[in-house]
């Protein structure tokens, strides 16, 4: 077939016009076939400064897990849980660390976006009441009649109506005062209240950074007096959840392969955490992941079942809990807050 001048400059000018507007396909680069594709590029969003409770995040990075399914990770963070949660509903990120007591709440908002929890990290909540026993509290019956100091947006207080109801404490009987949260462990520390609530593995610590002796620290865990409650868990974006769920389980593996890393090496686990800190201390990390592993990681239920999951029963238990301080519009179950679908099998789930 002849093609006249006229008629072949004109196809010359519509592949130069295709070309300069980006819609002919030979413009973008060409991948051989077999060539693996691009990591997706993912956000993570911890609720709070980063510490030692993100060390499974941080050794899954280190130690290529994420790269290894494919994925990209970059992290920013959160003033909190809630915040964290609306970065995930509101599109700027993909995954959050968040309090799963405080997805609860948030989930029965009215118009709420369906985000679930995917991977629960914490299989006990660090809440906990922190005392100085030279004030006359060594067990949580000494509260009655003591001033307790609760820090604004503390996720402890919503559990302890619960809590001191199954062990005989009057709420009347503790004076509350609401404090910053900047100030909780100095006025615990100057004998300003009688005890703090807070987690755990932070007001403790942080208050032996700050002189008291451990040995005058009664660190009354909530879990030790029969609150169910689960504590940080994974939520994903629904849309990432919908659109590329074998992402999600590939981010689920590697964190699991970081906490196996961090159980296993928890002084290399420390020491990569504080190289990324401004400031932070080894000792006062690697006291602080000690107390994690033990008090909120490898529980009983989880060197049982593996990790990451959630046992149905007593999470109907925690919720009900919730419920004595929070007045469910309509009361969640297990499915609407956790998804297990994104979970390896139970045998791939265990602790070595």
């Amino acid at each position: 077939m002849q093609v006249s001048r006229t008629t072949a400059l004109r196809l010359m000018m519509a592949l130069v016009i295709g070309l300069a507007g980006g819609v002919w396909p030979a413009a973008a680069p060409l991948r051989a076939a077999g060539d693996p594709l691009p990591p997706l590029a993912i956000q993570f969003t911890l609720d709070r400064p980063l510490d030692a409770a993100a060390a499974p995040f941080v050794m899954a990075a280190v130690g290529g897990l994420f790269s290894a399914e494919g994925l990209s990770v970059g992290t920013n963070i959160a003033t909190g849980s809630a915040d964290a949660i609306a970065r995930v509903t509101g599109g700027a990120s993909d995954f959050a660390l968040v309090d799963i007591n405080a997805l609860i709440r948030f989930r029965d908002t009215p118009g709420a976006a369906p985000v679930k929890a995917v991977f629960v990290l914490f299989n006990q909540a660090p809440y906990a009441i922190i005392a100085r026993k030279s004030r006359g509290i060594r067990a949580l019956s000494d509260i009655q009649g003591k001033t307790l100091g609760v820090a604004e947006g503390d996720l402890s207080i919503r559990l302890w109506p619960a809590v001191a109801r199954q062990n005989g404490i009057q709420l009347g009987s503790v004076k509350q005062n609401s404090i910053s949260a900047a100030v909780r462990e100095p006025m615990l520390s100057a004998g300003q209240v009688e005890a703090v609530t807070g987690f755990s593995y932070l007001s403790a610590i942080n208050l032996r950074d700050r002189g008291v002796p451990a040995d005058d620290l009664a660190v009354l865990r909530f879990a030790d007096y029969g609150c169910e409650a689960y504590g940080f868990a994974v939520i994903v974006s629904p849309r990432l959840a919908a659109a590329k769920p074998d992402a999600v389980r590939g981010f689920v593996r590697a964190v699991i392969g970081g906490t196996n890393l961090t159980l296993k090496d928890p002084a290399r686990a420390t020491t990569e955490v504080v190289s990324r800190m401004d400031g932070g201390s080894a000792e006062l990390e690697q006291e602080r992941l000690r107390a994690i592993i033990r008090d909120n990681i490898l529980t009983g239920e989880v060197r049982h079942n593996g990790i990451g999951g959630v046992d149905p029963a007593r999470f109907e238990r925690s919720v009900d809990q919730l419920a004595e301080d929070f007045k469910f519009q309509k009361r969640p179950h297990v499915t609407d807050i956790f998804d297990e679908s994104f979970l390896p099998p139970r045998d791939d789930r265990l602790i070595n």
